[in-house]
């Protein structure tokens, strides 16, 4: 089996090793010329570490991530905890795999070590899809058009290759927008920070937790607007502009933010969800078929599950079974990631309640529910809905 992945993200990657463990031969195709240190903070539940366990990566990324004790929601004038839950061992006891924070560029170096180089090819855009009864077929920019069995589109939330299968269709700006920035552990020391911690406010949240072993503290601070932000890992916020957004709020949030050095400004886009992600032998995956906000710290996770599953459904299949294939793919994965995404832009409107009864009756709401239980309301999705290791229906 012959397999092209175009996008070398999380989910490209996590395609790519997942593939490769189901017997396929698979060439990676990445536009950028060079893997680059982007993005900041991730965070990973036990759904997504247990895959990347059947990955055998699991171990890598582990040892360049840190493992928060538990998570901590709070008012965001005051600081008060609202409610906390249980991650660390009780999550991995429970769940059997690790609750894991770490920095993007760490999780995409462990994955990316484990890609044979001769899969990959970098500096490589592509700028078409096309197939017949028995191929798929990628076209370049210089001109090529590769073959194979399956095309596995991992190309992020400006998918083109989403408009190539299933027509024009913009990603749709969230209403939301956020500044993130990382702090060594030195300038945050003296704050006794929660190591994991959600500060929720009146069109606003706060979210910040240890990176890199907790060398690092990742800060992430989420504002409503009705200006449409850009897009981007590197806009680059106008100095003090995150302290006049969250001026205030609690001595221990602005102080975070007073001591950030370069602090990042963007816009968080979402895709509108789709019937189906596949169209014969070729098919979508991660952000290109199902971003979301990031409210339930789920994306990332998400395209790992698709990955597993995918690798799970081309075992033992034969070129001619592609297309059935993927229709199981698509019907393991489907509702489990849409479902995903509507709870996550639940959970940013449930953050940002104005104060009053309410932001009351939330707060009441989850300190009832944390006082039954151990661990947080998604720990359902950490079990996993629809998870690789489930039986097809």
């Amino acid at each position: 089996m012959r397999a092209i992945v175009v996008g070398a993200g999380i989910g490209g990657l996590a395609a790519t090793l997942s593939l490769r463990r189901a017997g396929c031969e698979v060439t990676l195709l990445e536009q950028a010329p060079h893997f680059t240190e982007v993005g900041a903070g991730i965070q990973l539940a036990p759904n997504a570490t247990r895959e990347l366990r059947r990955l055998d990566v699991l171990d890598a990324v582990a040892a360049r991530a840190a493992r928060p004790s538990h998570v901590s929601f709070r008012t965001w004038s005051e600081g008060s905890e609202i409610c906390r839950y249980a991650l660390g061992r009780e999550a991995e006891e429970e769940f059997g795999a690790p609750y894991l924070t770490l920095h993007r560029a760490d999780l995409h170096g462990a994955m990316s070590a484990a890609v044979p180089p001769e899969s990959v090819r970098l500096g490589t855009t592509v700028v078409g899809i096309d197939q017949d009864d028995d191929s798929a077929h990628v076209r370049t920019s210089t001109g090529e058009r590769l073959t194979a069995d399956l095309v596995v589109a991992a190309d992020g939330i400006r998918s083109a290759a989403r408009e190539w299968l299933f027509g024009k269709d913009e990603a749709a700006f969230s209403g939301t927008a956020a500044y993130r920035a990382l702090l060594p552990s030195a300038e945050a020391a003296d704050l006794n920070l929660p190591p994991l911690a959600a500060w929720l406010g009146p069109d606003r949240h706060f979210v910040h937790y240890w990176v890199r072993r907790g060398e690092l503290l990742n800060v992430v601070a989420v504002f409503s607007t009705q200006a449409a932000a850009q897009e981007s890992w590197t806009a680059k916020a106008e100095p003090g502009e995150q302290l006049r957004e969250f001026a205030d709020w609690d001595p221990r949030v602005r102080n975070v933010l007073e001591r950030a050095g370069q602090v990042y400004r963007y816009g968080i886009h979402t895709r509108t969800p789709l019937i189906r992600w596949n169209v014969g032998r070729a098919t979508l995956l991660g952000d290109s078929a199902h971003a979301m906000v990031p409210f339930q710290a789920q994306g990332a996770a998400q395209a790992i599950l698709d990955a597993a599953v995918l690798g799970d459904v081309l075992t033992d299949a034969t070129p001619a079974e592609v297309p059935e294939a993927l229709d199981r793919y698509v019907h393991r994965r489907l509702a489990a990631a849409t479902g995903m995404q509507a709870r996550s832009a639940r959970a940013g409107s449930d953050f940002h309640l104005p104060d009053g009864p309410q932001a009351e009756a939330r707060n009441a709401r989850m300190a009832a529910y944390a006082a039954e239980h151990r661990f947080m309301p998604q720990a359902m999705a950490w079990r996993g809905e629809v998870t690789a290791d489930q039986p097809e229906p």
